[in-house]
């Protein structure tokens, strides 16, 4: 290390598991990044992704200033200004001669792993008073808000397996050996499941391939693609039939158990065997060993969740942790309970969650949680017609290339556009479209906090990282780039960024009844720190910013306890078992049991090396697993006259598309797997890693029309394909 060397604690922001890093930092660059020993919840766990940190940081073609498309339809540089005079030139001129659903707006994956990104969005969209608003959330894990917005009453609701306790925990549908978790924020989910064999318990693991995390199993069952629901019903039958099924003290808090049972009648061991591929016999062990398991935790993501059944597999994950006793009780599934949460209110009857409050404009696909299907945005943008999509927000998506049919919601974003404003780092298949980009800085120069990941944490804690390194000059920081455009759009161009800020704060306070003079004692260097000082004092932890920034490495705040019946809000003050939506889809599930499976089906499949199509412009992180390959079974391969490492044919309902072929029985026959967010092909963008290892975008193959209903979420898994040798 040389002199001029130190050393900064950083939150890593490129996964769920929210690792603590220690960064090298020479003057103002960041040259290494390991694993923060003293952070309280990571205990030193690093990643290749975190231990890559300083090459996404550095890397040359993320844009530094801001870019305008000119009169002669090209992007040139530009300043702060001119970027946002144009959008307030543009924007409400245009809401004006044609309301507020004449615009869109597209939240991605990365905005949850920034303050910026979960602050200041829902300031936007009330701005702009659209409900034409589509996020990543309808590519991934939309199911699992429906079903618990449907059991307890709020869709954030979302239990998570308590891993460092638990005695027997099934996956279906998840490889955190190689996506590190979602929806269960757990940093070293590796290290978590071989502690959990150490001690004496059972791990079993549901997937149509012998993932990493199927291969440190008890127990791999190798489950038919999108059989996910079949599965989870009939082990729920059998808990039910054989009655070994105990809520305990679950029971008083219970609405339906008897509906329940009546529900999933016809859905025996036997019955559902056939379209499962998996024998009768397996699917009441696994029954019974749930039951059996002195705790237990069944936890199912989205390889169950981008499926026809969706909603009903993330329902019966929950089914099953409630039949076997394990729903809030330690060693089960818990409800995390994090810093900047509202303070536990006392339990009662709610509101309730309802879907379908609007529908989408062409296709009348209603909205869940607020959202649209991502799937039906180029039809939104290019299908004419009264509150037509004109303008679109993209904040840190890239639907090209993430959402279903690419090619026709890159046409829509070229012609059937009049204006399009992208909050992006990167010029990259979706923001070469836009006529203002807008360009975050680096995530050294940014401070870190994880509102959205520590309320699905496996233990309470909560942390907090300034920015490590000073702002560049010329560039501006995120949360002002959003204060700016909220501002923009709302007819106050012009006024300070802070006013959106103060604006946040009052409002909180009103809500939250407390004392409008608990402003003046809010600390911190900036409006995001002062929001955050706010939440955490109105927290249930009474906590302040002060304080997070005396422990640099975080606070714990102990494991995760029950909290039945405080989170409940549903109308019956209940955990509501059978639903009324999930009883009417219950048929087109029973509807299954008879259906012939396709010859052959595409899964998809996780890297550790990546995340989703923004990572892959960093050299570090490139080759080895990171490649984009089609993976075919030898039986198949042989069948098909495929070759090992020879390019094939790939052809759905979407179109076509072309990959090598690696020939492994990691795949079960009758399965091919090819990886999300590759397709980096396009002309036009400024990523030169990515270029250079493009890969084929696997969601060409599908035009969109195949959703789950109860959720809007695309069907990405156990699609019915094609395999030929290419010509």
């Amino acid at each position: 290390m040389s002199h001029d060397s130190r050393t900064a604690p950083r939150i890593c922001p490129l996964c769920e598991a929210t690792c603590g890093l220690t960064l090298t930092i020479e003057g103002t660059t960041v040259t290494g990044a390991r694993g923060d020993r003293d952070d309280i919840f990571s205990r030193g766990f690093v990643c290749p992704k975190g231990a890559s940190f300083g090459g996404l940081d550095a890397d040359p073609d993320r844009l530094r200033t801001p870019l305008v498309r000119g009169a002669d339809g090209e992007l040139r540089d530009a300043s702060w200004d001119e970027a946002f005079d144009l959008v307030a030139a543009r924007i409400p001129a245009l809401t004006e001669a044609h309301g507020p659903q004449a615009v869109g707006v597209v939240l991605g994956n990365p905005n949850v792993h920034t303050m910026a990104g979960s602050l200041y969005p829902p300031l936007l969209l009330g701005a702009l008073r659209t409900r034409n608003v589509f996020t990543a959330s309808t590519l991934d894990q939309m199911p699992k808000h429906v079903s618990s917005g449907l059991l307890f009453g709020d869709p954030n609701a979302i239990p998570v397996p308590d891993l460092d306790r638990t005695g027997h925990l099934l996956l279906i549908g998840a490889n955190p050996l190689e996506s590190n978790g979602s929806l269960c924020t757990a940093p070293d989910f590796p290290g978590r499941l071989r502690a959990l064999r150490r001690r004496g318990g059972t791990l079993t693991v549901v997937d149509p391939r012998r993932t990493r995390t199927a291969r440190l199993a008890d127990r791999h069952v190798a489950i038919r693609p999108g059989a996910d629901a079949l599965l989870l019903a009939a082990i729920a039958h059998t808990l039910l039939a054989e009655k070994p099924a105990d809520p305990g003290p679950l029971a008083e808090h219970l609405e339906g158990l008897d509906e329940l049972a009546a529900a999933l009648d016809d859905f025996t061991p036997e019955a559902v065997a056939p379209a499962c591929d998996v024998d009768a016999g397996t699917i009441t062990a696994l029954a019974r060993e749930l039951a059996a398991a002195p705790t237990a935790a069944v936890y199912g993501r989205i390889g169950s969740c981008t499926v026809e059944h969706g909603t009903l597999a993330s329902w019966l994950v929950d089914v099953l942790n409630i039949l076997s006793g394990n729903l809030d009780r330690p060693g089960g599934a818990l409800f995390p309970l994090s810093a900047t949460a509202r303070a536990p209110r006392p339990a009662a009857p709610g509101k309730g969650f309802a879907l379908g409050r609007w529908a989408s404009r062409v296709s009348g696909h209603p909205e869940a949680k607020g959202e649209l299907p991502i799937a039906a945005l180029a039809e939104e943008i290019d299908t004419p017609g009264d509150d037509r999509i004109r303008a679109l927000f993209v904040l840190a998506a890239n639907p090209v290339l993430s959402a279903p049919d690419g090619d026709r919601l890159d046409a829509a974003l070229s012609g059937g556009l009049d204006f399009m404003v992208s909050v992006d780092p990167y010029l990259n298949e979706t923001s070469r479209h836009a006529d203002v980009v807008l360009p975050p800085p680096p995530p050294s120069q940014s401070a870190h906090f994880d509102f959205a990941f520590n309320s699905f944490a496996v233990r309470n804690q909560v942390r907090y990282t300034r920015a490590p390194v000073p702002l560049e000059e010329g560039r501006m920081d995120e949360s002002e780039i959003h204060a700016r455009l909220i501002l923009a759009v709302s007819g106050a161009h012009g006024t300070p960024p802070a006013a959106v800020d103060d604006l946040a704060v009052t409002t909180a306070l009103t809500r939250a009844g407390a004392p409008a003079e608990l402003a003046d004692e809010l600390t911190g260097d900036s409006g995001p720190e002062r929001r955050l000082d706010l939440m955490l004092r109105l927290g249930p932890y009474g906590l302040t910013l002060e304080r997070l920034l005396a422990h640099p490495h975080g606070i714990d705040l102990g494991p995760l306890r029950p909290r039945l019946p405080e989170v409940l809000r549903t109308r019956s003050g209940r955990v509501e078992l059978l639903p009324a939506p999930i009883a009417a889809d219950l048929p087109r599930l029973r509807r299954a049991l008879g259906g012939r499976p396709a010859p052959l089906v595409l899964v998809g499949r996780r890297h550790l090396r990546s995340n989703n199509s923004w990572m892959h412009n960093v050299g570090s992180l490139t080759g080895g697993s990171n490649v984009c390959t089609l993976q075919v079974h030898p039986d198949d391969a042989a069948r098909l006259g495929v070759v090992d490492g020879a390019t094939v044919r790939i052809a759905s309902s979407g179109g076509a598309i072309e990959a090598p072929a690696e020939i492994t029985d990691t795949v079960r026959s009758g399965v091919v797997s090819l990886p999300h967010g590759w397709g980096h092909s396009r002309p036009g963008t400024r990523m030169a890693v990515a270029a250079a290892h493009p890969g084929a975008n696997v969601n060409q193959l599908l035009d969109g029309t195949l959703l789950d209903p109860l959720s809007g979420t695309a069907v990405l898994n156990a699609i019915p394909v094609s395999v030929t040798p290419a010509p």
